[in-house]
């Protein structure tokens, strides 16, 4: 499988960091973090992107800014996307197509080629015109699935929550896991 992860400039970058690590290494992964993600990632978590991804040989990094990326283009054959955290300002762009940068451009190339995406929002309280944005994107097939808790696997700590919500993201991008315990 190919997989391209993006991570918009949300709160909550970290959970991104965790759900790449979580992947099976088979998994292709093409990266793309945004500006504002990186700036997020060093505020929240003091983590500074340079060489964390390095030693993985199963994932590409692009630069946000790079339209030429091979992610760009429907003739490269990338099975799904996730966008996590999905920042509102992503969101809206992805709602109205505008592809000004190479997270938006590879999910508008997702979106024409019909493959499956997912966005992970984050944002509390939703305000109305995301919600528009969010309907508008999942009556064009987008998974919409902001990190939400679920309690009945009766999460004991930060990383077992943290393990459902990937878990589940896994889950709708069939993506096999062990991650969270399942309802019986």
């Amino acid at each position: 499988m190919k997989l391209t992860v993006a991570v918009s400039g949300a709160s909550g970058v970290n959970l991104a960091l965790k759900f790449i690590e979580k992947l099976p290494k088979d998994i292709e992964v093409f990266l793309v973090f945004s500006k504002s993600s990186k700036k997020a990632l060093a505020l929240e978590n003091g983590i500074k992107l340079k060489d964390y991804f390095k030693e993985q040989k199963n994932i590409t990094i692009y630069s946000d800014k790079n339209i030429g990326a091979s992610i760009a283009s429907g003739s490269f054959n990338v099975d799904k996307m996730i966008i996590l955290p999905c920042s509102q300002n992503t969101l809206a762009k992805c709602a109205v197509g505008i592809a000004d940068s190479l997270i938006t451009r590879a999910f508008t190339v997702m979106l024409k080629e019909k493959r499956e995406i997912v966005i992970s929002p984050r944002e509390l309280p939703f305000n109305s015109i995301s919600l528009e944005n969010m309907l508008k994107l999942s009556n064009l097939g987008v998974a919409i699935a902001p990190p939400m808790l679920g309690y009945y696997s009766k999460n004991q700590s930060l990383e077992d929550m943290e393990n459902f919500i990937i878990g589940k993201l896994m889950d709708i991008l069939k993506i096999q896991n062990n991650l969270y315990k399942r309802w019986e």
